[in-house]
């Protein structure tokens, strides 16, 4: 059961180091399809649902294929030292069946093939069905900045460098509570042979409900959806943790997760538009770095789940973890018990304290908007008499 955790945590962080050629200018486009931000909210909101479901799919297709192969677990001896504990788990490995550790690579290498051909489906549907935007020339300075200017720049914006301080440590209690939760059901809960049909509630749920945090970050803005949506998993996190195992309760802990796993895969690319915006109003003349914004931003949503995986692994080796053991130490369940409870109610509580620092509300949003209008239509009058004294001229 351990291959499913460790595919669990590490499988976008393995990923993204090859699909952010992708990935970048996936992301990037939401600023090119419209100036509007009604339009690109919406349109942020749309993608974020399908590639949730996306998501969705993936856990389904590869829980299916997985999950129709058993690895027997390995019994542990009475007594194993801890300062033993690694030659004892290698000896019983050299002893067991290596047969089923063969269905399950290639139940794994079946799932990434079909997984991997639905990439390239939808890569050619993008790179074919979407055409962007470009920005009005007029708001272009004659000499464009290079990239490490820019780059400057972009990281001296305040509002940029706040936003991503606090999704930083909600991205990462959302990754440590996805990657240790496999491990949770299994030996913590003793949901063996549940855990991936309670992931998969977990992004049902979150797919259903991307439109709600769309339709509530309108109505009341996005700050106050940030603080519902991420304080929302807090009481869940608590009562998984605290409450025995119940595979009822599980599940409706794993509803009301998918809940705010929904406002964290959302909220974030939602707000950067606008982070973009504020950032045009104050270096008007200075062009092209949405690629900067989405790039670093992705970069550390990589890097938080890095940390993540990290965190997790030493964490439980700690605690004396054992690989595919039918049980683990009383530690091991202790320490699984942080993982998915205190430290990620911990970070959602720090990154919400940082968002108190991110400047841009409604009412700024409403005015960098304004500015922005205002600014087009002030360089679009002056180009149309500049070309009319041209023709006069003419």
């Amino acid at each position: 059961m351990a291959e499913a955790h460790w595919t669990c945590g590490s499988r976008e962080s393995w990923a993204g180091g090859v699909t952010q050629c992708f990935h970048v200018p996936y992301s990037a486009l939401t600023m090119f399809i419209s100036r509007e931000q009604s339009e690109r909210d919406s349109a942020t909101a749309y993608r974020m649902t399908v590639e949730v479901l996306g998501t969705v799919l993936g856990t389904a297709i590869q829980g299916q294929i997985v999950g129709n192969v058993v690895t027997p677990c390995i019994e542990s001896p009475l007594f194993i030292g801890k300062t033993n504990s690694s030659v004892a788990m290698e000896e019983l490995n050299m002893t067991h069946d290596t047969g089923s550790l063969t269905d399950t690579r290639n139940a794994y290498m079946i799932a990434a093939g079909v997984i991997g051909g639905l990439y390239i489906l939808c890569a050619v549907i993008l790179s074919v069905g979407v055409r962007e935007k470009r920005e009005s020339s007029e708001l272009r300075s004659d000499e464009p900045v290079s990239f490490f200017q820019g780059l400057k720049l972009v990281m001296n914006h305040g509002a940029y460098i706040k936003l991503i301080a606090g999704f930083l440590f909600t991205s990462l209690a959302f990754m440590l509570l996805e990657g240790n939760f496999a491990l949770f059901c299994t030996y913590t809960l003793g949901f063996r042979n549940e855990f991936q049909n309670i992931l998969l509630a977990i992004m049902l749920s979150a797919t259903l409900t991307i439109p709600l945090w769309q339709w509530f970050l309108t109505r009341f803005g996005k700050k106050t959806a940030v603080y519902v949506g991420m304080s929302s998993a807090i009481p869940f996190l608590i009562m998984v943790a605290v409450l025995d195992s119940n595979l009822i309760i599980t599940y409706i802990v794993a509803v009301a997760a998918g809940i705010s796993v929904a406002a964290a895969f959302l909220l974030p690319w939602s707000m950067l538009p606008d982070v973009i915006d504020d950032f045009k109003l104050q270096h008007p003349n200075s062009h092209g770095h949405e690629a900067i914004f989405f790039s670093f931003y992705v970069f550390f949503t990589k890097f938080t789940s890095g940390v993540s995986l990290g965190i997790s692994t030493l964490s439980l080796d700690f605690a004396g973890y054992q690989t595919r053991g039918c049980s683990q130490p009383s530690e091991v369940n202790f320490t699984l018990k942080m993982l998915v409870s205190a430290v990620p109610v911990a970070l959602i509580l720090l990154g919400l304290l940082l968002f108190k620092l991110y400047p841009i509300d409604e009412e700024k949003r409403r005015k960098n908007k304004k500015a922005l209008q205002d600014l087009r239509e002030e360089s679009n009058s002056s180009s149309e008499s500049d070309n009319t004294e041209l023709a006069s001229i003419v």
